[in-house]
């Protein structure tokens, strides 16, 4: 049975750097750490930080992007930015032999349920800006030998890519193998009529899950059912990661802990030994 290893992204662990943080997360029953990378290619000038942290074993297979503007921006300017900066930590990556790095079409731009409604953008013309910048990024990171991952957020937070059959779309359509989907568990139980069925119908595409409750709190302090869903990876035979990206609610070490412990508990015994 597949083994699904568990990440935490690296603001949530406590420590000083990433060995002292690696260290924890080892002991509390994560594998690996989620880096952020934020823009102005900040995270090109990590490297000999996280070389450092690759000799001394920490495993760091993703990088989830951390800026304020994205590759959907309606400024081109911008939109072309974002891109410069995903090129840059595609490689970075590569070098720290990871596996990726996720990026949403933009967050907190503009939502289709606030005021005032209708972009300045028509539809097609965002779909022409991601398939544009979507297929640069993928040629590079299949060049590289990784993987770009698209995120769908939820309504509030973007207009363009809200489920994950929309990112499917936009992937199919772009056809390169380097270019996957993100499953974020708190932005699925808002926009999914069906989490399970959802799953099923993008496991071609499915590369990378990130994890949180109902509420974005740490696994197990919300509603969701996590046995029910790490079920369904596992029937998927989903072979990624699972990477806690939430807030955390009460003492951080002890919420960390819940989370890792809420997740294990739900892999049958034989897959998390």
């Amino acid at each position: 049975m597949t083994t699904i290893a568990l990440a935490c992204q690296e603001q949530l662990l406590p420590g000083t750097n990433l060995i002292q943080k690696f260290a924890l997360a080892a002991a509390l029953g994560y594998q690996g750490i989620e880096l952020r990378g934020r823009g102005d290619l900040a995270f090109a000038r990590r490297l000999p930080e996280l070389r450092r942290a690759r000799a001394a074993g920490v495993v760091m297979p993703t990088v989830c992007v951390e800026m304020d503007h994205f590759i959907g921006d309606f400024d081109a300017a911008r939109s072309a930015d974002a891109v410069r900066n995903l090129r840059s930590q595609l490689s970075v990556i590569a070098e720290l032999g990871g596996v990726g790095v996720m990026t949403p079409a933009s967050w907190g731009m503009f939502s289709r349920r606030l005021p005032p409604f209708e972009p300045p953008r028509p539809p097609d013309g965002d779909r022409q800006v991601l398939l544009d910048a979507l297929g640069e990024l993928g040629e590079h990171a299949r060049a590289e030998g990784v993987t770009l991952f698209l995120e769908p957020l939820n309504r509030y937070e973007d207009h363009m890519v809200n489920r994950l059959d929309e990112a499917v779309a936009l992937c199919a359509a772009l056809a390169l193998p380097s270019v996957r989907v993100v499953a974020d568990t708190f932005h699925m139980n808002i926009e999914e009529d069906d989490v399970h069925r959802a799953l099923r119908a993008a496991a071609p595409y499915l590369g990378h899950v990130q994890v949180s409750d109902s509420n974005r709190y740490q696994p197990g302090a919300g509603h969701l059912d996590w046995p029910s869903l790490v079920r369904t990876l596992l029937e998927l035979d989903y072979r990624g990661w699972l990477a806690l990206e939430c807030r955390l609610r009460g003492d951080p070490v002890r919420a960390l802990q819940q989370a890792a412990t809420v997740l294990r508990h739900a892999l049958p015994r034989r897959a998390a030994a």
